[in-house]
């Protein structure tokens, strides 16, 4: 049975500062070898020189589950993704967004 009376805590991870590897790892539910392919592919540009520095934002942790989704439900490969995703935000771009 669930206590509704007390109030549930969180964390939104899209409005964290930064995100580590592992942090980002640990919420698209993924080793984080996916998450360097995804870098190695050019769909997120993480600050840091290494692997172990790089730090991501809540945007990142968005792409990072879109193109993991694409890949899962969709079979799409790494390069597919990323064109997706390039795509959304140019139409991101032109709506103003």
């Amino acid at each position: 049975m669930v206590d509704r009376s007390q109030p549930l805590s969180g964390v939104i991870l899209e409005e964290q500062e930064t995100l580590t590897l592992a942090d980002l790892s640990r919420a698209c539910a993924v080793h984080a070898e996916a998450i360097i392919e995804l870098v190695d592919e050019g769909i997120l540009t993480p600050g840091g020189p290494l692997p172990q520095q790089w730090h991501f934002s809540g945007r990142h942790l968005i792409r990072a589950r879109v193109a993991l989704r694409l890949q899962r439900e969709l079979g799409v490969n790494l390069a597919g993704a990323a064109l997706a995703l390039e795509l959304m935000d140019e139409i991101e771009r032109l709506r103003g967004g």
